[in-house]
């Protein structure tokens, strides 16, 4: 198979070079000059022949609706263009129409397996017709992990990135249960090593994952994690889960609780907790020796209020 590959970066760098190796003629383009195969997105749709399957590895937002608007411009009746990032469905739905114009096909796929897929392999959530799927086969053959697993037809276009888009909330309230179980045996002075129980873990629990797995090694690497600030970004999908939980009103308690988490974890100062400490110090006077800790001037309670 040939295949061209727009986006050559941390995971459509090791993704070219995996499929090299699995057998498939990969060009690839990118703005970098120094990872780049070709010049330009016409050079790239020139140097494949037809059916022309271009795989799109950008951001998701505006630069994926560019390069595919470009794309659908170059290709023609037959040619299939494959959405790789982490778009979300709707846009899927969107891009597919514009290529239908034209008789192109598409296909949506999410992509999971980070910087280690190059070794073991990608887990791949696709969506599109059978036909546009299959010709895009030999690629998904030479991605996905040895074995029986690790690869979906999900559905029609949109359904790749919605079944990542629910994996990612996953992982979500995957990684706050940990660390909340974290934080507990760091808080008791009865746990010696906190890192050996984790380890612990991996084997014949029913807790073990690859995310424990990158935990432990973590710890290993930085016990107490002394060097990691708690703060954590989300790239979206997390949100997406939950949006789409609250239109087909789908109890979502501990995704959304795990998404709440890391905006908390963005604050110097929780705005929301210090109306509560305001609301207890104007009942109680609870507030006043934490606000003065801080080094903030409170106003002292009124205890002539019968409140």
């Amino acid at each position: 198979m040939d295949i061209g590959l727009v986006g050559l970066g941390k995971m459509g760098g090791n993704m070219r070079t995996r499929m090299r190796n699995g057998g498939v003629t990969v060009v690839g383009y990118d703005r970098n000059p120094d990872v780049s195969d070709v010049a330009s997105l016409e050079e790239l749709v020139e140097n494949l022949p037809s059916p022309k399957v271009v795989w799109v590895m950008v951001p998701a937002g505006d630069i994926t609706r560019s390069t595919v608007e470009q794309l659908i411009e170059l290709l023609g009746e037959g040619d299939v263009i494959v959405d790789g990032g982490n778009s979300r469905w709707t846009d899927d739905e969107k891009h597919a129409a514009l290529a239908a114009d034209k008789g192109i096909g598409y296909v949506d796929c999410g992509v999971s397996g980070g910087v280690w897929g190059l070794d073991n392999g990608y887990a791949l959530m696709a969506g599109g017709t059978a036909e546009d799927i299959a010709k895009v086969k030999p690629a998904f053959d030479a991605l996905r992990p040895e074995g029986d697993s690790g690869f979906v037809h999900a559905g029609r276009v949109g359904a790749g990135h919605f079944s990542k888009m629910v994996h990612n909330g996953i992982e979500y309230a995957m990684m706050q249960a940990y660390a909340e179980g974290f934080e507990l045996l760091e808080k008791v002075d009865m746990v010696d090593n906190v890192t050996e129980v984790f380890d612990s873990w991996r084997q014949g629990t029913v807790v073990r994952s690859w995310l424990l797995d990158l935990l432990v090694k973590a710890l290993e690497e930085d016990p107490g994690l002394s060097k990691v600030r708690g703060y954590a970004e989300d790239s979206g999908e997390g949100r997406w889960t939950v949006e789409a939980a609250i239109d087909n009103a789908v109890p979502m308690h501990t995704i959304a609780a795990s998404l709440f988490a890391r905006f908390t974890s963005r604050q110097e100062e929780s705005p929301a907790m210090q109306a509560v400490a305001a609301m207890r110090q104007q009942f109680g006077g609870h507030a006043v020796k934490a606000a003065e800790e801080k080094g903030l001037n409170p106003a002292a309670p009124d205890h002539a209020d019968p409140v």
